[in-house]
């Protein structure tokens, strides 16, 4: 059983204000349909509530209204009726409610001094204003006063007055000279809020005459300014000058000297104040205080923070200002003022007060005849407002009445309304500090369903994305909206579609089968209307092609790549930006189709690359950082520190790395006492490191340069530091790589690198040179010698060894004892030569040849080795002489034997040997006589084929140029070749060696032969050489067979072809420069791979009318 369920009264207005929020309806603003529609007035445009005027210019009060009739207007001033038309200086602006006051044509602003209220009314209701209050600013004159001079002591407080006149609004203040320059302010002198100017103290710099308070008034735009403001300081030792001046020398004079006293407040006085705010307004609270030295100001809030975010100190930190106070900060703010002497505060108790404010204004209805709804009105304050309800600008009690309607303090509630429920409503929210006028209306409509979007409207969307079909519509009762897709499709239902309240159907995720023609049908109680549209599902537009990072040189060129892919009905741009803004205006910046271009970069060119590519439904971008790099800049600022006598500290600041990191430092040195204009390298630092500790050298004139190196290069050099001048010192090294060599058989040459400029460590760089025979007990001689490289010891033993040192020295002393070193006097040509040579024949073209070694002292010199001297005497197979070319072998070193390779065969040699040293060779052995054995000869010099028949042929030959032994014969071998190049039987002859020619027979007729030829000697073949030849077919034909080259016919037959060829070439060259065109086959010749075409000039086709042809091949 149900039980019946009863709404609690104190809820009634909640549920009505839902039904409100579900019932009402909202009206689309669509310019057609606000036409047709009945509306109450809407109050658009107003002046301020407090509306200061200039009295120079004409006053505008402005009052401008909506509706449907369009509104007409009148005012009221001052609570009464204003009758315009009895008023010639005022007119209203056709088609509006603005008031224009003539005051530039005789009128007077104080005259129309009041409250203006404006009512737009039409047959729906009527709209007010809020109540303008019109004042005229002003900007009085400075009363005329007498200012004395003040005359102050130094170290005291000083306060000058402003005291501005009133004006409408209150005027700006600041101070100045007489040159219209602003006085300095700073903690000792400031400017308070109230305009005056403060001396926490006077210091005799203070002394001036024209201290000026000038007033800025705004709203007339002019300047005033008080009387000039003289101020003199006297000081203490000024004031007893001038008392010792007025008294006798008895007297007892003296003023008390500057003395520091404790803060003192200025402003505010007292210890507590209080100050009220408005919610919403900044609150500014002021400390002032003298003292002597100038007191600093502090500000807290007793039992809480100043809020964050809104708290700023102004004027040196006297002033705490608050920006959009709320009641929150209500409270004690206190100021201490200190100084070393003292301190003092003061507290300001602080209440925030609030006009009026807006919880919820009410808002504009549109019901249908029946619904139901509610107008809230809420706001607060401090104190809480009143609120108050008219109708049509009438107090509601007071209006016609409306059962329709009912009041319940700050809401109307509204049941079963008609069309003559329309109208206006005002609320009005008030307290002490202000009040809230909001207008809004109740507009009873009875409308058929209208459907706003236009008729078969094209939506595009990308697939995958989705899809807003609109289907704006209006009615009263609000409509109901349903969606199909085609001509006789079924209404859209499910979770695949989303129906918004605005009529409007969401496909979340379109696919291209949601193209189509969609039908929103709109009904409601008094009709029925429908609309379609259509959906296009088009491609997304794709980059596949992104741009990539790039790390580029300075000066270089780089591309980025913008690939696309988009929807062939869709017309793309692409946008390059570079940091999100466009690309600089240079023509070094290239835009192709697909990529961007930067010719020669720079460091500017630095940033990230976004291309964007737009069409009218999708954007797609993608991004890609370049990073110019570069040689680092050079060091700067070199600094040396912590100099001592052999080292120093040297310290940089490195350059820009330009985006590649500085890998390590290269620190160079110039010496400009020895070598001024040259730079040596020093050392070297991690890229890290910005000092290094540097070992110098005495007497060099140091200056340092640092080099940047990173992975692109080196840095231009620092420019050099200061000079550091080191001390002379004895030297710390001795010549590097002495040597004793003699040059001539009874000298000893001694040889050194000098010590460089700053090795010298101090003037006057000289050798000591020594030297003794080695194994021999005698004193070292020595010498000292100039700055030089060598010195010649003369009568000398030939080549005995010696120990050499050299020592260097300067003004200041010796280096360190140098270590010895073992050279020897000069070589002479060695003595004997070696003895016991023996020859051992290996083979035809080898032989080993063996020695005695000498005595070493026979060689007098450093040995070097032997020298075979061998040459060939005659060839045992000819007895012809020739030419005598001797060749020589070299053995290094204390060898007794060696090789002889490429000997000829069957030939006899001599050689000889000799030992050498660095002076040179020594006497030659006796010569030594050797032969080689045979070996095989060379092949026939030439093989001739002549005189061919039907079956013979002749051969003639030449024998072996080197034949390497004596010949025994010669073996001739041949055989067929067939018409496919295979060949027939081998047939070998043998031929006597004193033949040179031989007539073959019994040969096949037309038939070619190839012959292989050699020689042989006792140890056997020699090479071979071949040759074709070919038999003739029969007399007759070889009687027939002359020269066809020298025939008349054919020579007249070559004539013409010749010039058939030329006239077709012509032909061709006419035809390609008209532009003519070529068969196809010729196209395809023209074009044809050349590696492929037939090489048509060695075909071979002249090789027919030879008698026969032949091949010559021989080894070498």
């Amino acid at each position: 059983m149900m039980k019946k369920m009863s709404i609690p009264t104190s809820k009634a207005s909640l549920v009505l204000f839902l039904c409100q929020i579900i019932s009402a309806l909202d009206v689309p603003l669509d310019s057609k349909l606000l036409e047709e529609l009945s509306q109450p007035p809407t109050i658009t445009q107003q002046s301020p509530k407090d509306y200061i005027v200039d009295p120079r210019e004409n006053i505008v009060i402005q009052c401008e209204a909506k509706g449907k009739p369009p509104p007409s207007f009148s005012w009221t001033r001052n609570g009464t009726h204003f009758d315009i038309d009895k008023d010639a200086q005022v007119t209203m602006k056709p088609n509006s409610g603005t008031l224009v006051v003539n005051i530039m044509n005789g009128g007077k602003a104080e005259a129309y001094e009041g409250v203006y209220q404006c009512t737009a009314r039409n047959e729906r209701g009527a709209a007010i204003s809020n109540n303008i209050v019109i004042r005229p600013s002003r900007s009085p004159l400075w009363t005329k006063e007498k200012l004395e001079p003040n005359h102050v002591r130094e170290g005291d407080s000083l306060v000058l007055h402003c005291r501005p006149p009133v004006g409408l609004p209150p005027p700006i203040i600041f101070w100045m000279d007489n040159a219209f320059q602003r006085l300095p302010q700073s903690e000792r002198v400031s400017q308070g809020l109230n305009g005056d100017l403060y001396f926490a103290n006077v210091q005799p710099e203070d002394t001036r005459e024209d201290y000026i308070c000038y007033a800025r008034f705004n709203h007339t735009q002019t300047i005033q300014q008080k009387q000039p403001i003289s101020v003199k300081v006297f000081s203490m030792d000024s004031l007893n000058d001038t008392i010792a001046a007025n008294l006798s020398d008895t007297d007892i004079y003296g003023a008390k000297p500057v003395t520091e006293r404790p803060p003192v407040l200025l402003t505010p006085t007292g210890s507590t104040s209080t100050k009220v705010e408005l919610r919403g307004n900044v609150l500014l609270l002021e400390c002032i205080a003298a003292g002597l030295p100038t007191p600093v100001i502090r500000w807290i809030k007793e039992g809480g923070e100043l809020p964050a975010n809104r708290t700023f100190f102004e004027n040196f930190k006297k002033t705490l200002k608050i920006i959009d106070v709320s009641e929150a900060d209500s409270g004690n703010y206190k100021c201490i003022a200190r100084n070393t002497l003292g301190s003092v505060h003061h507290v300001i108790s602080v209440t925030v007060k609030a006009a009026p404010y807006w919880i919820t204004a009410p808002r504009n209805l549109v019901l249908s005849p029946g619904e139901d709804g509610t107008l809230i009105c809420r706001a607060n304050g401090n104190p809480k407002p009143s609120i108050s309800w008219l109708a049509n600008g009438v107090p509601i009690a007071i209006a016609p009445e409306d059962p329709s309607r009912k009041v319940d303090g700050d809401t109307i509630i509204f049941s079963h309304v008609q069309e003559r429920s329309s109208a206006v409503y005002q609320c009005n929210a008030s307290n002490e500090y202000g009040y809230l006028l909001a207008n809004a209306f109740v507009n009873v409509l009875a409308e058929p369903p209208r459907i706003l979007t236009p008729a078969n409207k094209l939506y595009q969307v990308i697939a995958d994305s989705p899809a807003l079909l609109d289907c704006a519509y209006f009615g009263s009762p609000k409509p109901e909206i349903e969606w199909f897709k085609g001509v006789k499709g079924s209404i859209l239902r499910g979770n695949e579609y989303v129906f918004h309240d605005n009529g409007t159907l969401e496909i979340p995720v379109a696919q291209k089968d949601s193209a189509g023609t969609y039908t929103c049908v709109a009904r409601n109680e008094l009709g029925k209307i429908q609309n379609e549209v259509q959906l296009e599902i088009k491609d997304p537009t794709m980059i596949i092609k992104q741009p990539e990072y790039k790390v580029i040189q300075r000066y270089g060129q780089v591309s980025f790549e913008c690939i696309i892919k988009h929807d062939s009905t869709l017309l793309p741009t692409v946008i390059w930006l570079k940091d999100n803004d466009e690309l600089p205006d240079d023509e070094r910046f290239l835009v192709g189709k697909d990529n961007l271009t930067i010719m020669n970069v720079t460091d500017k060119d630095d940033g990230t690359y976004t291309c964007i590519v737009n069409t009218t439904l999708d954007s797609v971008s993608a991004s890609a950082v370049l990073t110019v790099v570069a040689r680092p800049n050079p060091p700067f600022d070199l600094e040396l520190t912590g100099q001592l006598e052999r080292s120093i500290e040297l310290s940089w600041i490195p350059g820009d790395e330009n985006n590649s990191p500085i890998t390590n430092f290269v620190i160079e040195y110039e010496d400009a006492l020895h070598e001024p204009g040259v730079w040596h390298y020093q050392t070297e630092v991690s890229g890290t490191q910005t000092t290094a500790q540097l070992k110098l050298s005495p007497y060099v004139n140091y200056s340092f340069r640092v080099i940047a190196v990173n992975k692109i290069g080196r840095s231009q050099p620092s420019e050099p530091s200061e000079q550091y001048l080191t001390k002379s010192a004895s030297p710390d090294e001795n010549p590097a790589n002495v040597q004793g060599i003699g040059s001539e058989p009874d000298n000893l040459v001694i040889t050194w690198e000098p010590l460089k400029g700053f090795q010298s460590n101090g003037p006057g760089l000289q050798y000591k040179v020594s030297w003794r025979q080695k194994d021999v007990d005698d004193e070292w001689t020595s010498v000292i010698v100039a700055n030089v490289s060598k010195y010649i010891v003369s009568g000398t033993p030939t080549f005995v060894p010696y120990e050499v040192k050299v020592q260097a020295l300067n003004d200041l002393g010796y280096a360190p004892e140098p270590s010895e070193v073992i050279g020897h006097s000069g070589e002479d040509l060695p003595m004997v030569a070696p003895g016991n040579v023996q020859v051992h024949v290996i083979n035809s073209t080898l032989a080993k040849v063996h020695w005695d070694p000498v005595p070493l002292k026979t060689v007098r010199g450093h040995l070097q080795g032997y020298k075979v001297y061998y040459w060939k005497v005659q060839s045992l197979s000819r007895r012809s002489r020739r030419h005598v070319e001797k060749k020589i072998l070299t053995f290094r070193g204390n060898k007794t034997f060696g090789m002889l390779p490429g000997l000829e065969p069957y030939s006899s040699y001599k050689l000889n040997v000799r030992v050498v040293n660095g002076k040179g060779e020594g006497p030659a052995s006796p010569d030594k006589v050797f032969k080689t054995p045979e070996g095989v000869p060379s092949s026939p010099s030439f093989l001739k084929i002549t005189n061919p028949t039907l079956d013979s042929l002749t051969l003639e030959w030449g024998s072996p140029t080197h034949p390497n032994g004596v010949l025994t014969s010669y073996t001739l071998k041949f055989q067929p070749i067939n018409n496919t190049h295979e060949l027939g039987p081998l047939v070998e002859i043998r031929i006597p060696a004193n033949e040179s020619s031989l007539i073959l027979k019994n040969l096949n007729y037309s038939t070619r032969y190839k012959f292989y030829f050699n020689a042989q000697t006792s140890v056997g073949s020699g090479s071979q050489i071949t040759e074709e030849a070919v038999t003739i077919m029969d007399e007759a034909m070889a009687s027939r067979q002359v020269d066809i080259a020298t025939q008349g016919w054919f020579i007249g037959l070559m004539c013409a072809v010749a010039l058939l060829i030329l006239i077709l070439l012509i032909v061709c060259f006419i035809r390609r420069n008209k532009g003519g065109k070529y068969p196809v086959k010729e196209k395809e010749d023209a074009h044809a791979d050349p590696e492929i075409q037939p090489m048509k000039e060695d075909d071979g086709t002249f090789g027919e009318y030879r008698l026969f042809s032949f091949v010559s091949s021989a080894p070498f």
